[in-house]
């Protein structure tokens, strides 16, 4: 039985065959410790991690590559820009749409005295930049929210209020593109973007393990680290080094790993954010027009739109459970996809959908119509079956 992959919201599989050449070649002709020593296989080493950060600016529009810290994913990128930045008496605002990466943070922060206010969606997932404004206090530090919901793909209106922060000059924006870095546009100056988190094993097509955050210039005075110890820099002083991006890359980086990641990226920029967008929107708009045709058994979350969203459809069948749906079409279809809450427990609140979660089909720039008829004739099947699976 084949395999059909839509599971992309998690991470991306297949990978552009150059990712997996990248990380070979570096590991057969490279191997060495970036910035840990002066010989020619560190150089080249350090060489291919600055490549990275570039090839990364380029994609996101940052001016100075040296604004990007890697670190092993966006949730990492997150604690640093949440943990280091907020303090006693700060307030925050959040959406009901997140993931438990800003979530559980954001949490934590609560019981160390920073006041959170977390703005409910429509039972849609969508957002009203409106709300937010409406939710400034005179101690509001901080906005932070997703670029798109992990659960839905529904995308928010990240530009309108990043224009509206920006305006008020004293908060800043933190976003969570853990599912839009290489799959929308994403432009840090445009969108008024102060802090980006992301991840690289998604819509970047790279390796697990690595991912980043983008600090705007100056603001990383103001934001610790998560953690301290060797950067190869500065070795001479037992303090953490405090200039960028050395502040935040403690340890051995993931040179291999990087290595992939610059891979992945190249291959986006080679097809186009464009075209990779068009091929994603085009595979969703055709599955949900065929969820459409069994409505009546078939409850879909989100806008509905595929232009709304990214390439991300959760739903759910009449009296299926969605661990039951996940696993018959695993073993009748050979489709894998993810049933549950995903990590979202609060997106699956406004939805309306907690405990119980939904079935997600996420789908890649590496499926095709034939992958999407499939999956649309395996739940046509499951909804004539019924609960007799």
């Amino acid at each position: 039985m084949k395999t059909i992959y839509l599971d992309n919201a998690a991470t991306s599989f297949p990978k552009p065959e150059a990712m997996l050449a990248a990380m070979i070649s570096y590991q057969q002709n490279i191997g060495g410790s970036p910035g840990r020593s002066g010989h020619g296989l560190s150089i080249d080493a350090g060489r291919i991690v600055f490549e990275t950060r570039e090839t990364l600016a380029r994609l996101l529009n940052i001016e100075d590559p040296l604004r990007i810290a890697f670190t092993k994913n966006s949730t990492e990128a997150l604690n640093i820009a949440l943990l280091g930045f907020l303090k006693r008496g700060d307030h925050v605002i959040t959406t009901g749409m997140e993931h438990n990466s800003v979530m559980r943070p954001l949490r934590f922060l609560q019981t160390q005295g920073v006041e959170l206010s977390v703005i409910p969606c429509s039972p849609q997932g969508e957002l009203d930049p409106e709300d937010i404004k409406k939710a400034f206090q005179k101690h509001t530090k901080l906005v932070v929210l997703t670029h798109a919901s992990n659960v839905t793909g529904t995308i928010m209106p990240v530009y309108e209020i990043g224009k509206m922060i920006r305006a008020r000059g004293d908060v800043l924006l933190c976003v969570d593109a853990a599912q839009t870095a290489g799959a929308l546009p994403v432009d840090v100056g445009k969108m008024a973007i102060d802090l980006l988190a992301f991840t690289g094993h998604k819509s970047l097509y790279g390796p697990q393990g690595t991912g980043g955050l983008y600090i705007r210039e100056g603001l990383d005075r103001r934001i610790a680290p998560l953690m301290r110890g060797g950067t190869g820099s500065r070795s001479e002083f037992e303090a953490q080094p405090d200039f960028m991006p050395d502040k935040y890359e403690s340890g051995t980086p993931n040179a291999i790993g990087l290595a992939g990641l610059g891979a992945g990226t190249s291959f986006i920029l080679e097809q186009t954010l464009e075209a990779i967008r068009a091929k994603e929107l085009q595979l969703t708009a055709r599955f949900l027009d065929q969820l459409d045709e069994d409505k009546n058994h078939v409850t879909v979350y989100g806008s509905g739109n595929a232009v709304k969203q990214t390439a991300v459809v959760s739903f759910n069948l009449t009296n299926i459970t969605p661990s039951d749906a996940a696993l018959y079409f695993e073993e009748k279809w050979g489709i894998m996809c993810r049933p549950g809450l995903h990590c979202a427990p609060a997106a699956h609140k406004t939805l309306g959908t907690f405990s119980q979660g939904t079935i997600r089909f996420s789908f890649g720039f590496f499926n095709n119509e034939k992958d999407i008829d499939h999956a649309a004739g395996a739940v046509r099947d499951l909804i004539q079956k019924g609960n007799k699976i």
